[in-house]
């Protein structure tokens, strides 16, 4: 099912869509239990019954959990709910990379 602004993963409000790749979409979205901005990258709707991307995307969440560096977000969590997996992270204001190229 696609998300848009206004769903709910739990927690998390959705409050606009920033992006999408190949394997996922990205949403500016507020914690609402810590009231603070948070980008959520969710697996494409189309292949979300695909293990492989929800083993991608888990691999990813715990790859970059793992770093501490300025050059990398901070994972705040990570998830399943209502059959949507998720990655939680710090949301970065500014232009993407893609333009920033």
């Amino acid at each position: 099912m696609p998300l848009s602004a206004g769903d709910r993963l739990g927690q998390f409000e959705l409050l606009e869509k920033l992006g999408a790749g190949g394997m996922g979409v990205v949403y500016k979205a507020r914690d609402t239990r810590l009231n603070r901005l948070v980008a959520i990258k969710v697996i494409q709707p189309a292949r979300s019954g695909d293990s492989g991307l929800q083993a991608r995307l888990l691999a990813e969440a715990r790859a970059a959990s793992s770093l501490n560096q300025f050059n990398v977000v901070t994972v705040y969590d990570s998830g399943s709910w209502d059959g949507v997996d998720f990655i939680a992270m710090e949301y970065v204001p500014g232009r993407t990379l893609a333009r920033r190229t």
